[in-house]
Protein backbone atom coordinates (compact mmCIF):
# COMPACT_ATOMS: atom_id res chain seq x y z
CA UNK A 1 0.00 0.00 0.00
CA UNK A 2 1.20 3.18 -1.17
CA UNK A 3 2.55 5.58 2.17
CA UNK A 4 0.95 8.61 0.37
CA UNK A 5 -2.38 6.99 -0.49
CA UNK A 6 -2.60 5.61 3.29
CA UNK A 7 -1.47 9.09 4.78
CA UNK A 8 -4.17 10.73 2.65
CA UNK A 9 -6.91 8.35 3.56
CA UNK A 10 -6.26 8.98 6.90
CA UNK A 11 -6.47 12.65 6.69
CA UNK A 12 -10.12 12.26 4.11
CA UNK A 13 -11.24 10.26 7.60
CA UNK A 14 -10.37 13.14 9.91
CA UNK A 15 -11.90 15.79 8.37
CA UNK A 16 -14.92 13.37 7.64
CA UNK A 17 -15.22 13.44 11.27
CA UNK A 18 -15.16 16.63 11.43
CA UNK A 19 -17.50 17.53 9.13
CA UNK A 20 -19.83 14.93 10.97
CA UNK A 21 -19.08 16.94 14.14
CA UNK A 22 -20.51 20.10 12.11
CA UNK A 23 -23.39 18.70 10.92
CA UNK A 24 -24.59 16.32 12.80
CA UNK A 25 -28.03 15.98 12.04
CA UNK A 26 -29.06 12.27 10.43
CA UNK A 27 -29.11 13.67 6.44
CA UNK A 28 -27.12 17.22 6.31
CA UNK A 29 -24.36 14.88 4.89
CA UNK A 30 -25.05 12.40 2.69
CA UNK A 31 -22.75 9.94 1.60
CA UNK A 32 -23.17 8.72 -1.71
CA UNK A 33 -22.10 5.08 -0.49
CA UNK A 34 -23.25 4.34 3.14
CA UNK A 35 -20.55 2.08 4.02
CA UNK A 36 -17.32 4.09 2.55
CA UNK A 37 -15.76 5.15 5.48
CA UNK A 38 -16.16 1.52 6.64
CA UNK A 39 -14.46 0.40 3.56
CA UNK A 40 -11.51 2.87 3.86
CA UNK A 41 -10.98 2.10 7.37
CA UNK A 42 -10.90 -1.71 6.76
CA UNK A 43 -8.31 -1.04 3.94
CA UNK A 44 -5.88 1.05 6.60
CA UNK A 45 -6.09 -1.99 8.93
CA UNK A 46 -5.17 -4.49 6.44
CA UNK A 47 -8.77 -6.47 6.00
CA UNK A 48 -9.54 -4.91 2.67
CA UNK A 49 -6.77 -5.62 -0.15
CA UNK A 50 -8.58 -3.77 -3.07
CA UNK A 51 -8.37 -0.09 -3.26
CA UNK A 52 -11.75 1.27 -1.84
CA UNK A 53 -13.64 3.71 -3.87
CA UNK A 54 -13.27 7.44 -3.72
CA UNK A 55 -15.09 9.16 -0.64
CA UNK A 56 -18.40 10.85 -2.77
CA UNK A 57 -21.07 13.13 -0.48
CA UNK A 58 -23.36 16.15 -0.51
CA UNK A 59 -23.94 18.75 2.10
CA UNK A 60 -26.89 20.93 2.21
CA UNK A 61 -25.98 23.83 3.75
CA UNK A 62 -28.47 26.66 4.59
CA UNK A 63 -27.90 30.59 3.71
CA UNK A 64 -29.16 32.87 6.61
CA UNK A 65 -29.53 35.98 4.57
CA UNK A 66 -30.88 35.60 1.84
CA UNK A 67 -32.86 32.16 2.99
CA UNK A 68 -31.59 30.06 0.64
CA UNK A 69 -29.85 26.69 0.50
CA UNK A 70 -26.96 24.89 -1.58
CA UNK A 71 -26.35 21.49 -2.00
CA UNK A 72 -22.20 21.17 -1.89
CA UNK A 73 -21.19 18.21 -3.84
CA UNK A 74 -17.97 16.91 -2.96
CA UNK A 75 -15.62 13.92 -4.83
CA UNK A 76 -12.50 13.22 -2.76
CA UNK A 77 -9.73 11.92 -5.18
CA UNK A 78 -7.68 9.32 -3.37
CA UNK A 79 -4.49 11.03 -3.16
CA UNK A 80 -6.53 14.35 -1.72
CA UNK A 81 -5.31 16.72 0.04
CA UNK A 82 -2.35 16.11 -2.08
CA UNK A 83 -4.39 16.50 -5.12
CA UNK A 84 -6.85 19.08 -5.78
CA UNK A 85 -10.53 18.50 -4.67
CA UNK A 86 -13.51 18.05 -6.52
CA UNK A 87 -16.24 19.99 -5.88
CA UNK A 88 -19.37 21.91 -6.95
CA UNK A 89 -22.04 23.90 -5.42
CA UNK A 90 -25.91 24.02 -6.91
CA UNK A 91 -28.81 25.69 -5.69
CA UNK A 92 -32.76 25.85 -7.05
CA UNK A 93 -32.23 29.58 -6.04
CA UNK A 94 -29.67 30.30 -8.41
CA UNK A 95 -29.65 30.29 -12.30
CA UNK A 96 -27.02 28.70 -14.60
CA UNK A 97 -24.88 31.80 -14.95
CA UNK A 98 -24.63 32.56 -11.28
CA UNK A 99 -24.31 29.51 -10.71
CA UNK A 100 -21.02 29.53 -12.65
CA UNK A 101 -19.84 32.33 -11.07
CA UNK A 102 -20.46 31.12 -7.51
CA UNK A 103 -18.67 28.24 -8.10
CA UNK A 104 -15.41 29.53 -10.28
CA UNK A 105 -15.07 32.16 -6.91
CA UNK A 106 -14.92 28.71 -4.74
CA UNK A 107 -12.62 27.18 -7.31
CA UNK A 108 -10.39 30.50 -6.85
CA UNK A 109 -10.56 30.31 -3.38
CA UNK A 110 -9.14 26.79 -2.97
CA UNK A 111 -6.78 27.12 -5.37
CA UNK A 112 -4.93 29.35 -2.78
CA UNK A 113 -3.83 25.71 -0.48
CA UNK A 114 -1.20 24.29 -0.79
CA UNK A 115 -0.58 20.84 -1.23
CA UNK A 116 -1.61 18.78 1.93
CA UNK A 117 -4.42 21.05 3.64
CA UNK A 118 -7.92 19.78 4.08
CA UNK A 119 -10.13 22.18 2.73
CA UNK A 120 -13.77 20.67 2.96
CA UNK A 121 -14.70 22.81 5.75
CA UNK A 122 -12.58 26.05 4.40
CA UNK A 123 -14.79 25.54 1.30
CA UNK A 124 -17.91 25.47 3.76
CA UNK A 125 -17.34 28.72 5.54
CA UNK A 126 -16.44 30.72 2.18
CA UNK A 127 -20.08 29.65 0.49
CA UNK A 128 -21.47 30.49 4.16
CA UNK A 129 -19.31 33.68 3.97
CA UNK A 130 -19.59 34.63 0.33
CA UNK A 131 -22.61 32.93 -1.35
CA UNK A 132 -25.16 35.97 -0.50
CA UNK A 133 -23.79 37.94 -3.13
CA UNK A 134 -24.57 35.82 -5.88
CA UNK A 135 -28.09 35.57 -4.63
CA UNK A 136 -28.70 39.16 -4.14
CA UNK A 137 -27.35 39.50 -7.82
CA UNK A 138 -29.59 37.04 -9.21
CA UNK A 139 -32.78 38.80 -8.03
CA UNK A 140 -31.27 42.68 -9.34
CA UNK A 141 -31.00 41.02 -13.03
CA UNK A 142 -34.57 40.20 -13.02
CA UNK A 143 -35.17 43.27 -11.31
CA UNK A 144 -36.60 46.07 -14.41
CA UNK A 145 -35.22 49.22 -13.11
CA UNK A 146 -31.18 47.58 -13.28
CA UNK A 147 -29.16 48.61 -15.40
CA UNK A 148 -26.31 46.64 -15.29
CA UNK A 149 -24.90 45.04 -18.38
CA UNK A 150 -25.24 41.59 -19.26
CA UNK A 151 -22.38 39.06 -18.44
CA UNK A 152 -21.44 37.61 -21.94
CA UNK A 153 -20.47 33.92 -22.17
CA UNK A 154 -19.42 31.48 -24.20
CA UNK A 155 -21.62 28.63 -24.94
CA UNK A 156 -20.15 25.48 -26.44
CA UNK A 157 -21.06 22.26 -27.97
CA UNK A 158 -18.35 19.76 -28.49
CA UNK A 159 -18.88 16.35 -30.44
CA UNK A 160 -16.22 13.80 -29.20
CA UNK A 161 -15.55 10.45 -30.86
CA UNK A 162 -14.15 6.98 -29.37
CA UNK A 163 -13.56 4.34 -30.89
CA UNK A 164 -15.67 2.40 -28.64
CA UNK A 165 -17.65 2.97 -25.38
CA UNK A 166 -18.68 -0.39 -23.19
CA UNK A 167 -17.60 -0.54 -19.66
CA UNK A 168 -20.17 -0.27 -17.43
CA UNK A 169 -17.79 1.81 -14.98
CA UNK A 170 -16.99 4.20 -18.00
CA UNK A 171 -20.59 5.02 -18.89
CA UNK A 172 -21.46 5.55 -15.34
CA UNK A 173 -18.54 8.20 -15.19
CA UNK A 174 -19.86 9.82 -17.97
CA UNK A 175 -23.09 10.19 -16.64
CA UNK A 176 -22.14 11.51 -13.44
CA UNK A 177 -19.31 14.10 -14.95
CA UNK A 178 -21.88 15.50 -17.22
CA UNK A 179 -25.16 15.61 -14.35
CA UNK A 180 -22.50 16.79 -11.95
CA UNK A 181 -21.48 19.73 -14.28
CA UNK A 182 -25.08 20.80 -15.27
CA UNK A 183 -24.49 20.33 -19.14
CA UNK A 184 -26.56 18.34 -21.44
CA UNK A 185 -25.97 16.04 -24.69
CA UNK A 186 -25.87 12.34 -24.47
CA UNK A 187 -23.43 9.45 -24.78
CA UNK A 188 -23.81 6.87 -27.43
CA UNK A 189 -22.31 3.74 -25.89
CA UNK A 190 -21.00 0.57 -28.36
CA UNK A 191 -18.88 1.12 -31.74
CA UNK A 192 -18.46 3.67 -31.91
CA UNK A 193 -18.82 5.56 -28.92
CA UNK A 194 -20.13 9.12 -29.92
CA UNK A 195 -20.38 12.07 -26.86
CA UNK A 196 -22.10 15.18 -27.61
CA UNK A 197 -21.45 17.95 -24.46
CA UNK A 198 -22.93 21.60 -24.82
CA UNK A 199 -23.07 24.49 -21.76
CA UNK A 200 -21.10 27.07 -20.78
CA UNK A 201 -17.67 26.66 -22.05
CA UNK A 202 -15.89 26.18 -18.36
CA UNK A 203 -18.06 23.53 -17.80
CA UNK A 204 -17.54 21.77 -21.21
CA UNK A 205 -13.83 22.26 -20.99
CA UNK A 206 -13.67 20.21 -17.45
CA UNK A 207 -15.77 17.80 -18.58
CA UNK A 208 -13.58 17.03 -21.12
CA UNK A 209 -10.68 16.93 -19.24
CA UNK A 210 -12.60 14.56 -16.21
CA UNK A 211 -13.76 11.95 -18.54
CA UNK A 212 -10.11 11.83 -20.21
CA UNK A 213 -8.30 11.52 -16.90
CA UNK A 214 -6.45 9.61 -16.61
CA UNK A 215 -5.52 7.39 -19.52
CA UNK A 216 -8.63 7.32 -22.09
CA UNK A 217 -6.66 7.35 -25.16
CA UNK A 218 -8.50 6.38 -28.12
CA UNK A 219 -11.11 9.28 -27.90
CA UNK A 220 -10.75 13.06 -29.47
CA UNK A 221 -12.64 15.89 -29.82
CA UNK A 222 -13.72 15.50 -34.00
CA UNK A 223 -16.01 19.49 -33.87
CA UNK A 224 -16.36 22.13 -31.47
CA UNK A 225 -19.12 24.81 -31.77
CA UNK A 226 -19.05 27.95 -29.73
CA UNK A 227 -21.60 30.85 -29.91
CA UNK A 228 -21.17 34.20 -27.20
CA UNK A 229 -24.27 34.78 -25.49
CA UNK A 230 -25.48 37.12 -22.82
CA UNK A 231 -28.00 35.21 -21.98
CA UNK A 232 -27.95 31.59 -19.65
CA UNK A 233 -27.73 30.19 -23.10
CA UNK A 234 -31.10 28.39 -22.71
CA UNK A 235 -32.17 28.76 -26.06
CA UNK A 236 -28.63 27.63 -27.61
CA UNK A 237 -29.47 24.27 -26.57
CA UNK A 238 -30.24 21.10 -28.70
CA UNK A 239 -30.70 18.58 -25.74
CA UNK A 240 -32.65 19.26 -22.70
CA UNK A 241 -30.67 16.91 -20.49
CA UNK A 242 -28.17 14.50 -20.63
CA UNK A 243 -28.64 10.94 -21.01
CA UNK A 244 -27.44 7.82 -22.29
CA UNK A 245 -28.44 7.15 -25.77
CA UNK A 246 -29.10 3.31 -26.87
CA UNK A 247 -29.34 2.32 -30.33
CA UNK A 248 -29.69 -1.09 -32.05
CA UNK A 249 -26.25 -3.28 -32.85
CA UNK A 250 -26.24 -3.56 -36.40
CA UNK A 251 -25.02 -6.90 -37.68
CA UNK A 252 -24.37 -10.07 -35.89
CA UNK A 253 -20.85 -10.43 -35.04
CA UNK A 254 -21.48 -13.30 -32.51
CA UNK A 255 -18.67 -11.66 -30.86
CA UNK A 256 -18.84 -10.15 -27.04
CA UNK A 257 -18.10 -6.28 -27.26
CA UNK A 258 -17.93 -6.66 -31.40
CA UNK A 259 -20.82 -4.57 -32.52
CA UNK A 260 -21.71 -1.35 -34.29
CA UNK A 261 -24.65 0.81 -33.70
CA UNK A 262 -26.88 1.41 -36.74
CA UNK A 263 -25.84 4.64 -38.07
CA UNK A 264 -28.62 4.92 -39.73
CA UNK A 265 -30.66 5.26 -36.70
CA UNK A 266 -27.62 7.68 -35.19
CA UNK A 267 -28.65 10.02 -38.15
CA UNK A 268 -32.60 9.83 -37.72
CA UNK A 269 -31.08 11.03 -34.10
CA UNK A 270 -29.26 13.94 -35.45
CA UNK A 271 -31.54 15.07 -37.28
CA UNK A 272 -34.92 15.48 -34.98
CA UNK A 273 -32.00 17.37 -33.04
CA UNK A 274 -31.08 19.71 -35.71
CA UNK A 275 -27.27 18.33 -36.52
CA UNK A 276 -27.38 16.18 -38.72
CA UNK A 277 -24.13 18.28 -40.37
CA UNK A 278 -21.90 16.80 -37.93
CA UNK A 279 -22.63 12.73 -39.50
CA UNK A 280 -19.87 13.78 -41.97
CA UNK A 281 -17.59 15.20 -39.62
CA UNK A 282 -17.99 12.19 -37.35
CA UNK A 283 -17.67 9.37 -39.93
CA UNK A 284 -16.22 11.20 -43.09
CA UNK A 285 -19.79 9.84 -45.06
CA UNK A 286 -22.08 12.54 -46.81
CA UNK A 287 -25.67 11.81 -44.92
CA UNK A 288 -28.47 10.59 -47.54
CA UNK A 289 -31.75 12.26 -47.02
CA UNK A 290 -34.43 9.73 -46.58
CA UNK A 291 -36.20 11.57 -48.94
CA UNK A 292 -33.89 11.54 -51.38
Amino acid sequence: MSASVKESLQLQLLEMEMLFSMFPNQGEVKLEDVNALTNIKRYLEGTREALPPKIEFVITLQIEEPKAKIDLQVTMPHSYPYVALQLFGRSSELDRQQQLLLNKGLTSYLGTFDPGELCVCAAIQWLQDNSASYFLNRKLMYEPSTQAKPVKNTFLRMWIYSHHIYQQDLRKKILDVGKRLDVTGFCMTGKPGIICVEGFKEHCEEFWHTIRYPNWKHISCKHAESTETEGNGEDLRLFHSFEELLLEAHGDYGLRNDYHMNLGQFLEFLKKHKSEHVFQILFGIESKSSES
